[in-house]
């Protein structure tokens, strides 16, 4: 009886031991993870943007001439000269071809490479592209609404573009909106998609905030601060059913009552 009792002290013990260690290990995981959320963020941000930095200074020091570029004149380096430059150079270029000169300029230079085979293809896709992602913010999304897709009971984020016209509105025969169903965790591809205004509800969050919920796969939630129970209206809540209540028993006598069947 003492050696199985020692047997069982020295296995509980070193099971003690063992769960201590996990436990141990666990808490540093959940640490350097924790580290890693707040460190990754920060050094791709300073990475990225030192490395532009870089980019522009190389460039402006290749292009800008010796004569005119202060670091001749000075004893050390200026870091973040050649970003300024390049600035306030698309600046000027963007002030210069809003008026009608420059608009003359541009088109001028445009129907050039139309005629190139190749580079009208490149130059006409970067334009199409830099035109969609810098674009004036009454053309940019407006909302962010809830609809049914694929199909009735599954619903789907998606962004309002603006109020459906042209053709398609006369076709329909009804009013419909424009909006854009995002992918998930690459929201600049999706789908354009025409809903009819009453098949589409309308969130509170933002599209910034419509956007992290995209990218994050559903795992950053935008805060609610609504009073309802469930926010979207859309989506019915059918009524719990009544609990069974027990058949009442006959006074006087424990045996039970017959059924009405019998």
């Amino acid at each position: 009886m003492d050696e199985n009792t020692e047997h069982q002290e020295q296995h509980s013990d070193g099971g003690g031991f063992l769960s201590r260690r996990r436990h141990r290990w666990w808490d540093v995981r959940a640490s350097f993870l924790t580290g890693l959320v707040v460190a990754a963020p920060l050094g791709i941000t300073a990475y990225l943007t030192i490395a532009l930095i870089n980019f522009a200074d190389g460039v402006v020091a290749t292009m800008l001439p010796a004569r005119y570029n202060p670091e001749t004149y000075l004893p050390f380096s200026l870091p973040g000269l050649g970003l300024i430059i390049v600035i306030i150079a698309i600046t000027l270029l963007g002030a210069l071809t809003a008026n009608l000169f420059g608009h003359a300029i541009v088109g001028y230079v445009g129907r050039l490479i139309d005629q190139l085979p190749v580079v009208r293809t490149v130059y006409g896709a970067l334009r199409q592209i830099f035109e969609t992602v810098v674009s004036q913010s009454e053309r940019s999304f407006q909302q962010v609404g809830l609809i049914q897709y694929p199909r009735p009971g599954l619903w789907a984020i998606v962004f309002v573009a603006a109020k459906t016209r042209g053709e398609i509105i006369h076709h329909t025969k009804e009013e419909m909106v424009s909006v854009f169903l995002p992918t998930t965790p690459n929201p600049t591809s999706g789908f354009l998609l025409f809903v009819p205004r009453k098949d589409i509800t309308i969130l509170d969050m933002t599209v910034e905030e419509g956007a992290k919920l995209v990218i994050s796969g559903g795992l950053v939630i935008p805060e609610f601060k609504g009073d309802l129970k469930n926010p979207c209206k859309a989506i019915p809540v059918a009524p719990e059913p009544p609990e069974p209540q027990p058949a009442p028993e006959a006074k006087g006598s424990g045996a039970k009552e017959p059924d009405a069947a019998a």
